[in-house]
Parts: structure tokens; C-alpha cells; sequence
């Protein structure tokens, strides 16, 4: 297996890319100051985001290539590991902010962090910022660096956490943007969300695996769950976990008028384990259980 070059603090990375290391829990990483150096494979132990200001290497997440471009966004949340092994040399560009997860526990950025979905965003998932777009970033960047310039004082790391959030909410915002202005890429994804279940559950798949989870949904579109998820969020108004149970419900109405069948059987071919739960989720979506419905229709 090929060797990873593992960064466990700020200060190792700054090194690595011959930046001076100003605070050691947080960093604006200006990558053209590095030497050229060999594609390898890197872990980092802290959250990373990149700003790719132009095309150069080559960025894969696993054995994936990233979708990015000039003007693109990269998240990584902590332990994620990106690249690949070469014997090819590049020049690396860009800017990246690292941040580590210590600076930001006790704050109202650390409680909500796993709200920011795209740290966990995978294959052709990157933010591609339009021009007005990269301004807003690069703004953001560089209020970071100064306070990291600024003497430090009683208000410095609250300045720095407070324009990370808002850096973080900007692309929040950009990404509900993209969901909506990318649809070459995005284009069907409900319609195959769709047809996948469709073909679950004419299949015997609900009865060997059970009901379709959100990451095996995610899986057969080959994105991530968290991107997947809030795609279908943003295409429906509901998350994906909420249409899935949608759809279940909508076939158990139609299996429920065959009366040769009990209620547990149908609950047992629709993939749940046990009739009670298929009983206590068509209630809490009808409003009445399997049986009362059978019998007002």
C-alpha cells in the first residue's frame, strides 16, 4: 500500500508548505510558496478547505477523481485522506484555510459543525464559485489573516471563529445555489431516486436486506449520503430518509387491499423486521394503522 504522508498538526502542514506558522490551531495556507513536489497521498488531522484558483495536479478522494476546476471548493473534515502516488511533480496553487477541531470546541461553531454537510462530501461534489462568489471567499481569507498578523488578544480568537462561521454560512448559501444552477450535473437524480426504489421493492431485496437506507440509495447514484441527502431536501422539502418512508407507505396502501394477505406479511415484504414498526410508522404518516385503513377502505 502506498505511504501517506499524515498531518497531525497545523504547524507540520505550514512546514510542509513553507508558511509560518502564526497560530497553532488555525492557518491560511498560501500554496504556491511550497516546493514542486511528487502526487502523494495526505491525511489531515484537522478540517481543510481548499480554494483551487486554478486547474493544476490532479485531486481524487480515494480512488475518485474530485469534479473542480478554477474557482473551486474543497472540504475535508478531519482524519479524510485525498490525493494519490506518483512519480509525477507539480507545482502546487492555491490557498488553503486548516483549522483544528480544538479551536473551535466550547463555541457555537463547535456545537454546530456537523451541520456544514459538505465537509463530508465526496466524488464530483466540489462548490464552484462564480466571480462575485470567489470575492466573498477571498474576503473572508483574508480577515483571518490579520488577526492572525494582529497581536493576539482577548478578542482574536472569537474574531477568527466568528469569520470561519461566517465563511462556512457563505457556502452554505453558494451550494443551495449550486444545486439548483448545476443541473447538467444534478439532472434525474430524483428521477433515478425514484426508479431505484421502484425496482427495491419489485425486487426481494426488502425481504433479504430490509428497507433501503439512505447510504445504499446514495451508494447506487454514487454520491455521498450527505450530498444526496440534501440534493433530495432541496428538489422536495423533505429529507431523504422522510421520501423513502413516502414511498413505503404509498406501496403498503396499495398491498393493503390485497386481503389474502395479513399485516404482517406485507410488513415483512416491505423489509421491516417487525409489524409494529411498519404499524407505528404507517400510523404516524396516515394517521390510522394498517388494519383501520384496510377496513375504511
Amino acid at each position: 500500500m502506498d505511504d501517506i504522508i499524515n498531518f497531525s498538526t497545523i504547524r507540520e502542514y505550514n512546514v510542509f508548505n513553507k508558511n509560518e506558522t502564526l497560530h497553532p490551531l488555525v492557518s491560511v495556507v498560501h500554496l504556491d510558496k511550497a516546493d514542486p513536489r511528487k502526487l502523494s497521498r495526505m491525511r489531515y488531522e484537522f478540517y481543510t478547505v481548499f480554494f483551487k484558483q486554478i486547474y493544476c495536479g490532479d485531486m481524487r478522494y480515494g480512488l475518485h477523481h474530485y469534479d473542480y476546476e478554477e474557482g473551486t471548493l474543497i472540504f475535508l473534515a478531519p482524519g479524510q485522506v485525498i490525493g494519490q502516488s506518483g512519480e509525477e511533480f507539480y507545482q502546487p496553487q492555491g490557498i488553503a484555510l486548516v483549522f483544528h477541531p480544538d479551536l473551535i470546541i466550547g463555541t457555537s461553531l463547535g456545537q454546530n459543525i456537523g451541520n456544514y454537510h459538505f465537509f463530508s462530501y465526496a466524488v464530483n461534489e466540489a462548490l464552484h464559485l462564480s466571480v462575485q462568489e470567489r470575492k466573498i471567499i477571498l474576503d473572508c481569507f483574508a480577515k483571518i489573516e490579520y488577526e492572525l498578523q494582529h497581536a493576539i488578544d482577548k478578542h482574536s480568537k472569537q474574531l477568527i471563529v466568528s469569520t470561519i462561521g461566517l465563511f462556512l454560512n457563505y457556502c452554505t448559501r453558494f451550494y443551495d445555489r449550486q444545486f439548483i444552477t448545476r443541473e447538467v450535473v444534478n439532472k434525474g437524480i430524483l428521477e433515478r431516486f425514484e426508479e431505484i426504489l421502484d425496482n427495491y421493492f419489485s425486487s426481494e431485496k426488502p425481504q433479504n436486506i430490509g428497507l433501503p437506507s439512505v447510504s445504499w440509495c446514495a451508494d447506487e447514484l454514487n454520491l455521498s449520503a450527505n450530498y444526496f441527502g440534501d440534493l433530495i431536501k432541496k428538489d422536495t422539502g423533505v429529507s431523504a430518509q422522510e421520501y423513502i418512508q413516502s414511498k413505503v407507505i404509498n406501496i403498503a396502501k396499495v398491498r393493503i387491499f390485497d386481503h389474502n394477505k395479513s399485516i404482517s406479511e406485507i410488513a415483512y415484504e416491505l423489509g421491516f423486521k417487525y409489524p409494529q414498526h411498519f404499524t407505528r410508522l404507517f400510523k404516524q404518516k396516515t394517521g390510522v394503522t394498517p388494519n383501520e385503513y384496510r377496513s375504511l377502505n
